[in-house]
């Protein structure tokens, strides 16, 4: 197996990704609706943005909250347009 480059954020952007690819195939195949989805989505957004930061990574969660909502504003996980 190829070693994997030391490349800030690959794991992340791996499994980005990989749950893009799953919440598309869900949909695709009618296990999950559209509207069921972007609730996922939501949650997602909203687990992070109201994190109390206790951990010490607000900042962090802030972003993913802010990177979920910018995914669900471009329509990508779900191909709305």
């Amino acid at each position: 197996m190829p070693e994997i480059p030391e490349i800030p954020d690959v794991t992340g952007t791996a499994a980005l990704a990989i749950c893009e690819s799953l919440l598309l195939a869900l949909n695709d195949r009618k296990v999950l609706p559209e509207k069921e989805i972007v609730g996922i989505l939501l949650d997602a957004a909203a687990a992070h943005a109201n994190d109390p930061g206790d951990d010490g990574k607000s900042d962090l969660h802030a972003a993913v909250a802010a990177l979920i909502n910018r995914i669900l504003a471009g329509g990508n996980s779900v191909r709305r347009g």
